[in-house]
């Protein structure tokens, strides 16, 4: 694939809740395109539907109207295209969520190869590859440690190496950075934003941090449903 390439294609994306009087529209008419390698911003107050985009782009939210592609594939067009919408979320889509989600019985490195593991991966290389990233994030000593004993930014910083571990084309992340302090956030960015370049990926966060904004090659700003760059 060229580095031009198109991954998320969206047109004209609109989610509504509710009819009549009642009726809210989250999100309206949402065109976006967002191509291999590039590592993008979505900014604006609570409640502009960032969070709502985000989860219509991997697949967990269904929208009320639009186009939605997905590296080169058609998955939404008025209906949802791809009935294994599990399985397209394994091969494609890595998501770093605010809360970090790690399940309590798993050790650090357990969680991470635990992706790879239902991606079908031999055990000794998903071991392998759940070290290195953990090893990347400065949380490899923790490897064997389970949630409950993990400090908050060492918890996300593993929810992090579980959302890179498949090497998917499209990262989505939601505050990837909130719990860390800016030596790792910057740290963490820098990372996403390496593997965007290496893996001709691309990432779509949804951030209020101002100081990773630099990290970013493009700031969309998202208010009342709308998007503006």
């Amino acid at each position: 694939m060229a580095k031009d390439d198109i991954l998320i294609d969206l047109k004209g994306i609109a989610k509504h809740y509710g009819e009549g009087e009642t009726r809210v529209d989250a999100l309206r008419a949402i065109d976006l395109q967002v191509k291999a390698g590039e590592v993008i911003a979505l900014l604006g107050p609570s409640g502009s539907g960032k969070t709502t985009l985000l989860n219509i782009i991997g697949c967990i939210l269904e929208p009320s109207a639009g186009r939605v592609a997905l590296d080169g594939e058609v998955v939404f067009d008025g209906k949802w295209l791809r009935h294994d919408l599990r399985r397209l979320r394994l091969e494609k889509i890595g998501f770093i969520f605010q809360a970090h989600n790690l399940l309590p019985f798993l050790t650090a490195e357990e969680n991470v190869s635990m992706v790879l593991d239902l991606a079908g991966w031999p055990g000794d290389k998903a071991r392998e590859r759940a070290r290195q990233l953990l090893d990347c994030l400065e949380v490899g000593r923790r490897a064997s440690a389970k949630p409950a004993l993990l400090s908050g930014g060492e918890a996300q910083r593993v929810a992090i190496a579980r959302a890179l571990a498949n090497q998917p084309r499209i990262i989505l992340a939601d505050e990837p950075t909130a719990a860390l302090d800016s030596k790792r956030a910057q740290l963490v960015m820098d990372l996403l934003r390496k593997l965007a370049a290496e893996q001709e990926a691309c990432i779509v966060t949804v951030t209020h941090d101002e100081k990773i904004f630099d990290r970013f090659d493009r700031l969309i700003q998202l208010r009342d449903g709308r998007l503006s760059d």
